[in-house]
């Protein structure tokens, strides 16, 4: 496929996948993100034939103009559409697949300095909202959608949606995921999340040995101190009758 039929397939991505897309015109004079796609083919071109320098400073004059910044070592696939673009960063080995939507502030980065591999790869169908960060050599799975401001810090499974700093799974093949226990919360908070768990277990536990001692004592006791001294004033009443020599009110003395 040529530069003009890829063109051409990126502006009708675009008019078919984002309503704000008037016309191929709007799209081919408003759309930065269709710029940044058809510079950095050039520049990867570049840098496959070792000429890096000359790719990255290309690179460079791209995001001036763009807000993009696309490394000219990244993979992309077909109909990527990066839409706004404006702070989109995408690192020297992410590898992008075919009909990925990236929106705003998106960064496909690596963490630390390692070599080889460090940035993620999305697979095919993936959507990440914007501002969202997908650090590391990490993998988005076919159909994936990461959630708007998300840090991804893991592998996710194909179409799976992802939330959250760091991004857990909360729907996953168009189920509803619930979190049950607090180890799989991959928050800077989960140790205390657990730690206050493990405690409210053990409270639970106390309280509920105190209560079955409680009931142990309290078992055979009369439950009121009233109904006691009425049973002794029956009892005394009864052996009073029973005696020969009790004389009853009204008889003559």
């Amino acid at each position: 496929m040529n530069f003009l039929q890829r063109a051409s397939e990126d502006i009708q991505c675009v008019m078919e996948r984002d309503p704000a897309a008037s016309s191929r015109l709007t799209v081919l004079l408003c759309y930065p993100g269709i710029y940044a796609l058809w510079a950095h083919r050039f520049q990867h071109w570049l840098w496959c034939r070792n000429l890096k320098l000359t790719a990255r400073v290309l690179s460079q004059v791209t995001r001036f103009w763009t807000g993009i910044e696309i490394h000219p070592g990244a993979r992309l696939g077909h109909r990527l559409i990066i839409d706004h673009g404006m702070g989109v960063v995408i690192g020297e080995t992410a590898i992008v697949g075919d009909d990925v939507t990236l929106y705003q502030g998106v960064t496909l980065g690596g963490t630390g300095k390692d070599k080889g591999k460090r940035h993620p790869t999305l697979r095919d169908g993936v959507f990440v909202g914007n501002n969202a960060n997908v650090l590391g050599n990490i993998t988005i799975g076919e159909n994936s959608r990461v959630g708007a401001g998300s840090v991804v810090l893991r592998d996710v499974p194909p179409d799976s949606t992802v939330v959250g700093v760091p991004a857990h799974i909360i729907y996953q093949g168009g189920k509803r995921v619930l979190i049950t226990d607090p180890h799989d919360v991959k928050d800077p908070l989960s140790d205390i999340i657990i730690a206050l768990s493990d405690e409210l277990k053990k409270l639970r536990a106390r309280v509920e040995r105190l209560d079955g001692q409680l009931q142990t004592a309290t078992l055979g006791e009369p439950e009121n101190a009233f109904s006691v001294e009425e049973e002794e004033r029956a009892q005394y009443r009864d052996e009073q009758f029973q005696r020969s020599d009790y004389v009853s009110m009204g008889e003559a003395i």
